[in-house]
């Protein structure tokens, strides 16, 4: 609510270019709209973590600033109006939102093909995607590819029959890290990009292999960058064992803790040189403590307890081992100030 801040079931209706929502009376929903939110300059934010008590939030700003907080039933529940508003947003059709959620949700790889599968054709000297260097803003890169582009390869080669599976494809690679982006305009978009944007079918947005992107001449912008996620006070360190986001293995990291700016790195212990492995800003992201009877849905392999998830902004999942209950209360209380 906008004046009494409680929160009310209410039912909603997508149109063209607005949400309405309807008060619901004996079951029924009124004949009349309590309200509506008009779409056209409108910003999205899913998920929406400034309550830590309600990770199920989507977050409408109008261009007036006015902010809605929606709140779902469920995580699918949540990301299926999240999809659906951010295409009526960009592309005011709901009809075409709904056929390209329906895609989504229908899109499997084919039968005997496997991401591996996709991955190792890229790379075929012959066949595969032309690697190029690329020069953004003053900056080289070397052995990249464009987004357009592999969206392109993707149909071309059979794996894709449309440029929206293509896209969904692209980003399982990108999700599995297969692929990574490189650049200002990828890069953005991978940390700030709504729930539909994280990969770009875009000429100008530049991707690479992950496996090489240690032989790359990283950008001013970037290692600038860099600096600063490192240059934060350092408020916590130590062990934790981490599920990988690829192979789902579990391996011990030396974990960094940073404020100003808030960020939380990870090290591998196994070499020498003092360069985090990995790493993400803690703005907006939601921490929690995992029970430890059962195994949730996400976590694979052997978990002695103690567990504890990092949701960040975009929604990436970070699930942590502790050595024991003490110590995950002592990195969640750390942590959670810096959110």
């Amino acid at each position: 609510g906008h004046i009494v801040r409680n929160w009310k079931v209410r039912w909603f209706v997508l149109l063209q270019d607005k949400l309405l929502y309807y008060k619901i009376e004996g079951g029924k929903k009124e004949p009349f709209p309590k309200g509506r939110i008009l779409l056209d300059g409108c910003t999205i934010t899913c998920p929406c973590l400034e309550y830590e008590n309600r990770p199920l939030l989507i977050k409408l700003k109008t261009k007036t600033n006015t902010d809605y907080f929606l709140e779902c039933c469920s995580r699918e529940e949540r990301d299926s109006w999240a999809l659906d508003i951010t295409g009526a947003i960009h592309a005011g059709h709901p009809v075409q939102v709904q056929e390209l959620h329906r895609m989504k949700n229908s899109f499997k790889l084919l039968e005997n093909i496997s991401l591996h599968y996709i991955v190792e054709r890229m790379c075929n000297s012959s066949s595969g995607i032309k690697l190029t260097r690329n020069l953004e803003q003053g900056n080289r890169y070397k052995e990249t590819f464009t987004g357009s582009a592999l969206v392109d390869w993707l149909i071309s080669n059979s794996f894709a029959v449309s440029r929206f599976e293509a896209v969904t494809l692209a980003s399982m690679l990108m999700e599995e890290n297969f692929i990574k982006p490189v650049g200002a305009r990828s890069t953005e978009a991978t940390r700030y990009g709504d729930l539909s944007e994280q990969f770009l079918d875009d000429s100008t947005a530049l991707y690479m292999f992950a496996e090489s992107s240690n032989k790359s001449i990283s950008s001013k912008e970037e290692l600038q960058f860099n600096i600063s996620e490192l240059s934060g006070t350092i408020l916590k360190q130590g062990f934790l064992v981490k599920q990988g986001h690829k192979r789902k293995n579990w391996k011990v990291r030396r974990f960094v803790l940073r404020a100003d700016p808030a960020f939380l790195h990870y090290y591998d212990p196994t070499k020498e040189e003092n360069r985090p492995v990995g790493g993400f800003s803690l703005r907006g992201c939601l921490v929690s403590a995992l029970e430890d009877n059962g195994v949730p849905a996400g976590v694979k392999g052997n978990v002695q307890g103690n567990l504890f998830k990092i949701i960040t902004k975009n929604d990436i999942h970070y699930y942590i081992q502790a050595s024991s209950k003490a110590e995950r209360a002592q990195w969640i209380e750390a942590i959670k100030p810096l959110t």
